[in-house]
């Protein structure tokens, strides 16, 4: 099946399964809100893996994103989604994640409920040289001071704004 053609679960803003629609459906009308993974990986350090994206992807192509992000597939498990997606992109089997926090990610274009997980990895990252063009690990701060300038997709940076309030409540 192409992935013009996968179906995916489409949610009330409380995150209830309402119906289905396909992957272009989902891509192309904000009103139908789909499930989606993220996960930070960091490694010892403190320090973010982050995805340079594919020139081909159809949304931010060539800007840096979140460590791994992807679809929850009809009928899966959010955690089960972000483990299969940490293999997939970037080569890591883990079952080591820690839920962070949930959010709604609206544009003109579509609505994510999106489910956020961290892990620490210091190990060897293969990723996927179809998805994914480059990786690495960047700091904090060098994020923080990059913001805004294009660099990053607007998915990512909505996504480090929310870790930052969470990091600031733990305070």
């Amino acid at each position: 099946m192409s992935s013009a053609e996968e179906i995916f679960e489409v949610l009330d803003t409380q995150g209830q399964v309402i119906g289905l629609a396909t992957r272009s459906a989902v891509h192309s009308d904000p009103s139908l809100i789909h499930r989606v993974v993220h996960v930070m990986v960091f490694n010892a350090q403190g320090s973010l893996l982050l995805q340079k994206r594919s020139m081909d992807k159809d949304i931010a192509p060539g800007r840096w994103d979140t460590s791994v992000g992807g679809h929850v597939n009809l009928g899966e498990d959010v955690y089960d989604a972000a483990v299969r997606e940490m293999q997939e992109e970037l080569g890591i089997k883990t079952s080591d994640l820690q839920f962070l926090y949930r959010y709604l990610f609206r544009n003109n274009r579509e609505s994510e409920l999106v489910t956020t997980f961290r892990c620490v990895c210091d190990g060897d990252v293969h990723f996927n040289r179809e998805e994914i063009d480059e990786v690495k690990f960047w700091h904090l701060s060098s994020i923080k001071q990059q913001i805004g300038q294009g660099i990053f997709s607007s998915h990512f940076e909505q996504e480090f704004s929310h870790h930052l309030r969470q990091i600031k409540k733990q305070g």
